[in-house]
This record gives structure tokens, C-alpha cells and sequence, in this order.
């Protein structure tokens, strides 16, 4: 038996009057009691049926019974608890692998004692597009004092909707453990697969916000006392060390003494778990100059007047797992601007390198020459590990100075994610002028 009702968020199915029925008669003539019954079956999503989309199942049915539902395409069942009296509820989170269309059939089944009965259901066309806000997560108590030997994780290779994360948990036997992802969920159940070994696991939901770095926090109770332990594992199994990119000044370039010299660069981890700030070591021309550098797991950037003269810089930083990167390159400062011919101005006014901006759009303004050319690119680069990033280009544009050589421009992010790295290459020229090349690199500003 089948029927369809009309698109929903919370799509509300009806069991027809004819449901068939299993149940084991008697054979002798004496009164039995009342069949058992499945009046209705609800369901909501919170992102259609997309892997990492979170599926809440209700029934009304004969209390004090089971209710399993099973869905085409999800090689499981899924057990519904009887939260109120004859009000069945479970939820499931739609993993990768899992084949689930609109078209997908559901069986829904109820058991009391020796008598079951079913009913078969579908989706409601329109569900795969639906969408609704999921409910904020709580916080998590303090411990007192069990042991918890060991909490691990098997690191997934990306942090994507559908991945599973399976937690173990290592301590006392015969108690209770669960973990919380705070932020995200908390009070995830684990099973003790055999004395003092506990297991769980949890599915990246669709609208999870879950970066690599998030603590996830394991519980253990023993009668009235309970023990925390925090995973130290990254989640992502990680074994490619990050790139030091956008070099400024770069390599073998030979730049203009002034007050403010910049020497930076940006860390790209894409698709691993970031740069560990406190690992960076920054030396310019032999001497340790760390501590007077600006440094982030997105950037470093070091201001001094430099005298004229050669420069040599030897950057090292590892990611939070421990994968090294090493960048060296030299650039030189000459104490004036070659006589001829003439080099074209070109400054930034608009922002410092390595700044964060918020809002949209983003404009940046300059000086050149009086009416010079400037032709700008723009790109934009996912950095945070965790966010489901994209590279794209955003601008490609010439524009051209006015007569007191002041230009500007502006550009979109048609996803402004935070932590978004944006690289803006300009070049201006003018004719019987040297044209001049420089880069500014702009973050999208955190929360």
C-alpha cells in the first residue's frame, strides 16, 4: 500500500484505512486484543536528501510497542523510540553512500508483543529541495574523577556532508559514554562493543560548521560519577605540508628603500588541517625576527626601515599536525630610484596587505602616474580546512587613473566565506614608463 500528500518542509503521511496487516491468529475462537495500529508517519529534513542531511521520523501508533522505519537505498534500519505515549520519534543522518530519491519507498513497521503490522509509504515530491534551520546545540558539564584511558578518532580525508567520523572511547567498563562536538551536536551515544571499549560515530550534516580544529569532548559515567577526556587527533588525516605563496617582496626583486618595508607571505593548507601560528619562525638576513612579525595561520607580515642591501629570508612553519614547509628567497633595497628610465607609481591606499574586509563589494582604491593603465585581477581562494571551498575568479578589469593619478575598483564574492583569501594582481603602465607589477592579498574578516 502507497500513497503520496502534498510538498511539505515536514512532509505528513496518512496510513490508509487498508493497511495490511501480519498477525498471528489463533486458531480457537476466543476474543484477541485489538489489532495493533500505525495512524500516521511524519518526517522533516533539514536539507532535502542530501548526504549529510538529518531525516526526523514520527509515528502515531499503538503505544508500548517497536517502530522501525526503512528507507530505499539506506542499507539500515532506523529504530524510533516511544518518546510519548503511542508518539514514536528517531532521526537519521544521510551518509555518502546512501541511494535515496523522491521515488524512494519507506516501510514503516510496528510490533507489540506477537503481532506486527506495516505499512509502506513515499516521499513527497519537492522534499529533495527542502530546507530547514537546525536547532542550536547545548553546552557540556565539568568532570569529577574516572579515567578515561584513551579517546581516538579514524581521521576522514575531507570534512565533507556524509563523511562519517567514528569516535572509540577506551576506559572503565559497564558505564555510560556519549560525546559532544560542541557547536555542532552534543550527547551522542556509544556503544560498549565489549568490556571497557566504547564506540560511536556521527555523520557531517549539510549546515555543520565543522572546522578540523573544533575540540570534540568524550563523557564516561559509572553510577554517579562521570569523566571527561578531549580528542587531541585532528580529524582529518592530513599528510601534505602546507605552501607559502604571495612572497613580498618577491623573489630577486629589488624595491625602493622607504620607512615601512613589508616582508610577507600567506599559508596555504587548502584541504588540510591549517598552520600552527606558534610554529612559524621568521629570520631576515640571519637574524631571528619572530617576535616582531604579525603572524596568523593565514599570514605573517614583518615592517621595518631596512638599510640598502641584500636580503635574504628563511621562513619555516608546520600545519597542526606536524607537516614542515620551508620557503627561502632574497630581494634587494637600493637607496634610490634609477635615473631613467622613469618607473611607474603604483600604491595601494585602500588597504594594508594581509588586511581583512567585510561586506560586499570590496573596493580598493590606489595612486599611479596620471593617467596610467591598470590592469587588475582578482581571485578568490578557499583557506579555511572544513569549509567546502571554492577558487574562482572574481575580476578581471583596466582601468585608468584620473589626472592627479588616483584609480579604484571593486569586486563581489559571489560566496564571502570567512577565511576566504583574496589575491589582487595589478600592473600599470604608461607610455616611455617602466610599468610596475605589485600584489595585495585581502582576507574575508572571521564571524
Amino acid at each position: 500500500m502507497k500513497k503520496q500528500i502534498r510538498n511539505q518542509v515536514a512532509a505528513f503521511f496518512l496510513l490508509l484505512p487498508a493497511a495490511t496487516a501480519l498477525i498471528a491468529l489463533p486458531g480457537t475462537a476466543m476474543a484477541q486484543p485489538a489489532a495493533p495500529e500505525l495512524r500516521s508517519l511524519q518526517v522533516g529534513s533539514d536539507g532535502g536528501l542530501t548526504a549529510g542531511a538529518d531525516l526526523e521520523f514520527t509515528v502515531e501508533a499503538t503505544p508500548r510497542g517497536k517502530v522501525s522505519v526503512s528507507v530505499r537505498g539506506v542499507p539500515r534500519n532506523i529504530m524510533l523510540k516511544e518518546t510519548e505515549r503511542g508518539v514514536y520519534t528517531g532521526s537519521y543522518t544521510i551518509r555518502r553512500q546512501d541511494r535515496i530519491a523522491e521515488n524512494s519507498p519507506i516501510r514503516a513497521t510496528l510490533r507489540v508483543r506477537n503481532r506486527s503490522v506495516a505499512a509502506n509509504y513515499s516521499f513527497p515530491a519537492g522534499i529533495a529541495g527542502s530546507n530547514a534551520p537546525v536547532a542550536p546545540p547545548v553546552a557540556v558539564a565539568p568532570p569529577p574523577g574516572l579515567k578515561i584511558d584513551r579517546f581516538s578518532v579514524a581521521p576522514v580525508d575531507k570534512l565533507e556532508p556524509g563523511a562519517e567520523l567514528r569516535f572509540t572511547l577506551n576506559g572503565a567498563p559497564g558505564g555510560k559514554a556519549e560525546f559532544d562536538i560542541p557547536g555542532v551536536i552534543n550527547n551522542v551515544a556509544m556503544r560498549e562493543v565489549s568490556p571497557g571499549v566504547y564506540e560511536g560515530a556521527y555523520t557531517i550534516r549539510r549546515l555543520d560548521n565543522l572546522a578540523p580544529s573544533r575540540p570534540v569532548v568524550a563523557t564516561l559515567r559509572v553510577g554517579d560519577r562521570a569523566v571527561t577526556s578531549t580528542l587531541t587527533q585532528p580529524l582529518m588525516a592530513d599528510a601534505k605540508p602546507p605552501v607559502i605563496r604571495n612572497l613580498s617582496p618577491r623573489d630577486g626583486e629589488s624595491i625602493t628603500r622607504s620607512a615601512n618595508t613589508s616582508v610577507s607571505g600567506t599559508f596555504d593548507d587548502a584541504g588540510g588541517v591549517g598552520v600552527d601560528p606558534k610554529s612559524v619562525r621568521i629570520m631576515l638576513a640571519g637574524r631571528d625576527v619572530t617576535a616582531a612579525t604579525q603572524i596568523t595561520p593565514q599570514f605573517f607580515t614583518y615592517r621595518a626601515d631596512l638599510p640598502a642591501g641584500r636580503y635574504a629570508v628563511d621562513v619555516t612553519a608546520k600545519d597542526m599536525v606536524g607537516n614542515a614547509v620551508r620557503q627561502t628567497w632574497t630581494f634587494d633595497v637600493a637607496s634610490a630610484v634609477s635615473a631613467a628610465p622613469a618607473t611607474v607609481l603604483l600604491q595601494v591606499t585602500s588597504h594594508a596587505n594581509n588586511a581583512s574586509v567585510e561586506g560586499s563589494p570590496v573596493v580598493v582604491r590606489g595612486r599611479t602616474a596620471p593617467g596610467a593603465v591598470v590592469d587588475v585581477k582578482v581571485s578568490a581562494v578557499g583557506t579555511l580546512a572544513g569549509l567546502f571551498g571554492m577558487n574562482q575568479d572574481l575580476l578581471t578589469q583596466r582601468v585608468q587613473a584620473d589626472g592627479n593619478g588616483n584609480f579604484s575598483f571593486s569586486f563581489s564574492p559571489q560566496f564571502p566565506l570567512p577565511g576566504t583569501r583574496y589575491e589582487v594582481s595589478m600592473t600599470a603602465g604608461k607610455d616611455g614608463m617602466v610599468a610596475t607589477q605589485t600584489k595585495l592579498v585581502l582576507f574575508q574578516k572571521q564571524g
